[in-house]
């Protein structure tokens, strides 16, 4: 018997394709790494036109246009002459992470949507500042963080929601690099702001606060460290660089840890890498009163995990344990999703698809890290309602 004959009794799902009547128009801000991945997502969605960018080093902007066979395009020498000039209906920023606040807040105050790569910010009042300027404006602002996107990830909110854990009263999670220190903007404090902190570790927080509802942090003890990132042994260079010139520019954090108190009475137990004497710091786990989660560590949790997840639990007095099996990636990548859902957001008058309400906690922590290892002690967070 054909497929098309056993088929006759599943409900045939037509895909619809976005409503290309309507284009928006895309600016880029920052034409850096990052900006390559935007870019490739743009040119997969036919109701995106990139019609302009801006890049602080003159001549970067359009060379990288003319790399990606995007033509077309006007070029700035900043962000306010690009959004002054232009009507556009969204920007992707993509600077270094000090450069996040400033360009965000000048296209919100000027009526435009904005995709913001992660970090949100460097601090805390940074975030602050660039919400109360998203609630002002009414437009929408959402924060890249492709891995929500991901099957897999996904079934770990799934987990937690359907209650098999019970209540959840501890978390590990971190990850990170034996090896694997960035080079460019990301190692010096002046433009980076946080090194491993706010490049992998912010990934790491969103894993499991996005599982279990972003609940409010609290409290923090924090303690971070470079003492790789300073090192020209474990140094690397680049084509602008040696390695003794990369461990001389180093300042930022290359390890971070944190003990985080959560709203719910539920601890956070937290550590981040770029390099270290070990391969993993652990995988994360999500510990709740009847059961508890296993998830396999990542590098950088930037996509998707390769092992499977387990679920520990009790069934008719038994101690078992059940594989999550892995879910096999289906049509676009990633970054596509992220992109599109952004778009649709705009088109629809939808809400973010990455709210900055929850990646405000998401900040919170990290800043909480930097400013408890620096004073030696823990610290309140006092997050304002915005």
């Amino acid at each position: 018997m054909s497929d098309k004959v056993l088929s006759q009794f599943t409900p045939e799902v037509k895909a619809e394709g976005p409503d290309t009547s309507r284009k928006l128009k895309i600016g880029i801000i920052g034409t850096g790494w990052i900006a390559e991945a935007h870019i490739q997502s743009y040119k997969n969605m036919p109701d995106a036109e990139i019609v302009a960018a801006a890049d602080l080093i003159p001549g970067k902007a359009e060379a990288f246009m003319k790399e990606f066979g995007v033509e077309g395009v006007r070029f700035y020498p900043s962000h306010k002459e690009l959004i002054d000039n232009e009507e556009l209906d969204a920007v992707s920023i993509c600077t270094y992470n000090t450069a996040h606040a400033e360009p965000t807040i000048y296209a919100l105050e000027h009526g435009v949507n904005v995709l913001l790569e992660k970090p949100f910010t460097v601090t805390l009042d940074e975030a602050i500042a660039v919400m109360r300027a998203e609630k002002k404006s009414g437009k929408i602002l959402s924060i890249g963080f492709q891995p929500r996107g991901d099957e897999n990830m996904k079934m770990i909110k799934k987990v937690v929601q359907s209650g098999a854990l019970g209540r959840v009263y501890y978390i590990q999670t971190g990850g990170g690099r034996r090896r694997g220190i960035p080079n460019s903007t990301f190692i010096e404090k002046s433009t980076g702001g946080i090194g491993a902190l706010g490049d992998i570790g912010c990934y790491s927080l969103d894993c499991v606060l996005n599982a279990i509802g972003y609940p409010k942090p609290l409290t923090v003890t924090g303690y971070k460290s470079a003492f790789f990132g300073t090192n020209p042994k474990y140094a690397t260079p680049d084509r602008f660089h040696t390695a003794e010139e990369n461990a001389a520019r180093f300042s930022v954090d290359d390890f971070a840890a944190g003990f985080i108190r959560l709203e719910g009475d539920i601890i956070l137990d937290f550590r981040i890498s770029w390099a270290m004497h070990m391969d993993t710091p652990g995988d994360s786990l999500i510990l709740g009163t009847e059961g508890g989660l296993r998830i396999p560590s990542t590098d950088c949790w930037n996509g998707t995990f390769t092992k499977p997840m387990t679920l520990y639990h009790d069934v008719a007095g038994s101690l078992v344990e059940t594989t999550i099996p892995l879910i096999p990636h289906r049509g676009p990548g990633l970054f596509d999703l992220k992109i599109r859902s952004f778009m649709d957001a705009v088109k629809n008058g939808t809400p973010a698809p990455v709210p900055t309400s929850q990646i405000l906690y998401n900040q919170a922590i990290i800043d909480g890290i930097c400013r408890s290892a620096e004073l030696g002690r823990e610290i309140e967070l006092n997050i304002p309602e915005i």
